[in-house]
């Protein structure tokens, strides 16, 4: 016994450990995107084209390094290491083949403004001559990275934390207009940050709200006093050979740089993202947003080590990888060998490189953010409140800040939603004809009949016919069709369809709406005629029985009225959209009319039946709207067919 035993407790333990390596293989291949392509990586095909595009990304990388390091007001060589160990953390765990992640103008504007804030230039001259040891630079460089890898430190953990709380689904809110005014107005704010730099002038940086104002009105002032006319030309200066060892970034000053890693974050994802969806649908592959939050935040948090400032996917870059023919992020993988071997060996070499000309790669590269200008014609044709969202949101963005005005942005579009929501058409009227034709082939369609059924009357034919558990599939088709013809039962009948989710929103207008077209149409269900008639029939009984009894006559009944509201539309509901549909079936049985729902889902029959109990009394619930006609007229049938043998 005790062998047997163990024979079965070691099958149970390979269980669980099959188990086990299953579930870590599987979460492997989700959140390690590189082990699902690289495996199956085609060299012979691939690796010339990712050759060729990362050779080129390399110089695109070094050169917008070091200008994005000065954009970011650091040390030239700390954008070296940026557009290093972000690009090869990226293709470990990021999902978009075509996205070159590194410095990225936005984000460095931005922690540049906590750099300045906190390390501003009047504390140089206390640390000139000091030596940190690092590189040979000095603290006051040291001190103003340490502020710029805290940025990124944090603004990495904001996109990670985002991540363990699924908000990838969020992004829903951030519309194109909004992402193409906030770039729009960040790359604005940073071409006016580099004039000092085209034109040699010397001025102090300048940030805060209205700083775009202020950069313009020193310019102007400057150019018309001639107040810095300089012969001088700004090099970028010595650049320092090899990594240094990592260190952690100062968590002293987390609290004080808040403001600008939300900025970073929100920003840096929100640019990525972009690219990465528009590389995945134009490659037709996917892109999990959920795991770009992780891969962004990653990116951001472990290059903080090494000296680094905050990273982001640029679209210069992104649009490189595209026109050199990139296949995979190996592209990405070569540009960092290059840009390693410019860290190692060709950094001094760049001593003499004018700031100027760093200046005009970076206004360069923000070509593609700039000419977003053009989508103005775009959203005026198509939406106007599109158009007004985008001109609000660059205003606020050039007026304060990118993250201020993505904010603005987000908010414009979640009070549109509610405003234009609830206002939006949610019923409409099926087509009969289209009803008609879908009705025939159904019912041509059927095959013999199954299972237990009940004998029902066929009074077209005066014969019984078999019927399982849709009235319809028991009917001949001619009988079907006359139902559908007739002009009677069109206006018995009423065909309903959702065109909306139903939920808080629009529950309201819903019941409104539903409840206005049934009382008008139950209003005019009867015509003229048959009420002409029914008048002469009493007054006919009245002069042939006479009074003399006392009794009175009956009013004549309407027809039965019945409403059959098509769901196919609902694709989502809340509590609130149940409980009005509950209400609503409620109201029409107040007003003696049928009420039916047609194409529902399991999930929308649990709720309702949950939300009213509507199953207990009578069967409500149909497959197709064709199959809910059959079942009304079989039971009015089947009512005169009781009458009659009651006669």
């Amino acid at each position: 016994m005790t062998g047997v035993k163990r024979k079965k407790n070691s099958v149970v333990w390979r269980k669980i450990n099959s188990f086990h390596c299953a579930d870590i293989k599987q979460w492997c291949l989700r959140r390690l995107p590189i082990l699902e392509w690289a495996p199956c990586y085609n060299l012979k095909e691939n690796l010339i084209p990712d050759t060729v595009s990362g050779i080129m990304l390399a110089v695109q990388q070094v050169t917008q390094g070091l200008a994005f390091a000065i954009l970011s007001s650091v040390h030239p060589v700390f954008g070296l290491y940026g557009s290093l160990f972000p690009a090869i953390i990226y293709a470990i765990f990021g999902m978009g083949r075509h996205v070159a992640t590194g410095t990225f103008a936005l984000t460095s504007l931005i922690s540049a403004n906590a750099v300045e804030r906190l390390v501003p230039q009047a504390s140089q001259n206390f640390t000139t001559y000091s030596n940190s040891g690092v590189l040979g630079l000095s603290d006051f460089e040291m001190q103003r990275i340490g502020v710029a890898a805290a940025v990124s430190f944090l603004g990495g953990i904001i996109q990670i934390a985002m991540f363990v709380l699924q908000l990838g689904s969020a992004t829903f809110l951030l519309t194109e207009p909004v992402i193409s005014a906030m770039t729009t107005g960040a790359a604005t704010h940073v071409v006016t940050s580099q004039v000092k730099y085209l034109l040699g002038m010397k001025m102090p940086y300048i940030s805060g709200p209205l700083g775009f104002f202020y950069i313009i009105a020193a310019s102007f002032a400057c150019y018309c006093a001639n107040m810095e006319y300089t012969y001088g030309l700004d090099v970028v200066g010595h650049i320092p050979d090899g990594i240094p060892s990592p260190r952690a970034p100062p968590m002293n000053i987390l609290s004080e740089v808040v403001t600008e890693a939300f900025g970073v974050a929100l920003v840096g994802y929100v640019a990525s993202l972009a690219l990465a969806q528009g590389s995945a649908k134009k490659f037709k592959y996917s892109v999990d947003d959920n795991q770009e939050f992780l891969a962004h935040g990653l990116s951001n948090v472990i290059p903080s080590f090494f000296f680094c400032i905050p990273s982001a996917a640029a679209m210069g870059r992104t649009a490189g990888l595209y026109s050199t023919g990139s296949k995979t992020q190996v592209a990405c993988l070569i540009s960092c060998i290059l840009v390693l071997i410019v860290i190692y060996a060709v950094g001094p070499l760049l001593y003499w490189l004018p700031m100027c000309v760093l200046a005009s790669i970076i206004v360069v590269g923000l070509k593609g953010m700039l000419i977003q200008f053009r989508d103005l014609k775009k959203y005026w044709n198509v939406d106007k409140i599109d158009w007004s969202i985008w001109v609000s949101t660059y205003i606020f963005t050039i007026c304060f800040a990118a993250n201020v005005g993505l904010l603005f942005g987000v908010v414009c579009t979640i009070a549109v939603v509610i405003v234009r929501f609830p206002r939006a058409k949610t019923l409409s009227l099926k087509n009969m004809k289209e009803l008609e034709y879908k009705v025939k082939t159904e019912v041509e369609g059927m095959g013999q009949l199954s299972g237990k059924a009940d004998r029902v009357p066929d009074l077209e034919s005066g014969t019984f016919i078999l019927c399982e558990s849709s009235p319809i599939e028991g009917m001949n088709t001619d009988f079907l069709m006359k139902v559908i013809k007739s002009k009677e039962n069109l206006q018995q009948v009423k065909i309903i369809t959702i065109n909306n989710p139903l939920v808080f929103l629009n529950a309201k207008k819903f019941h409104a709406d539903l409840m206005n077209t049934i009382q008008k149409d139950n209003a005019n269900n009867q015509s003229p005629d048959d009420i002409n008639k029914h008048e002469q029939n009493m007054l006919l009984n009245l002069t042939s029985n006479g009074t003399c009894n006392g009794e009175t006559p009956q009013p004549y009944p309407n027809e039965k009225y019945s409403v059959i509201l098509d769901c196919t539309g609902l694709t989502f509901f809340d509590y609130t959209g149940v409980s009005t549909l509950v209400q609503a079936c409620t109201d029409c049985r107040n007003q003696n009319v049928d009420f039916l729902l047609a194409n529902c889902t399991a999930s929308l029959k649990k709720a309702v039946q949950y939300c009213g109990h509507l199953e207990s009394d009578k069967h409500i619930f149909f497959e197709s709207v064709s199959a809910a006609i059959g079942a009304i007229h079989l039971n009015k049938n089947l009512s005169k067919f009781s009458d009659h043998s009651e006669v």
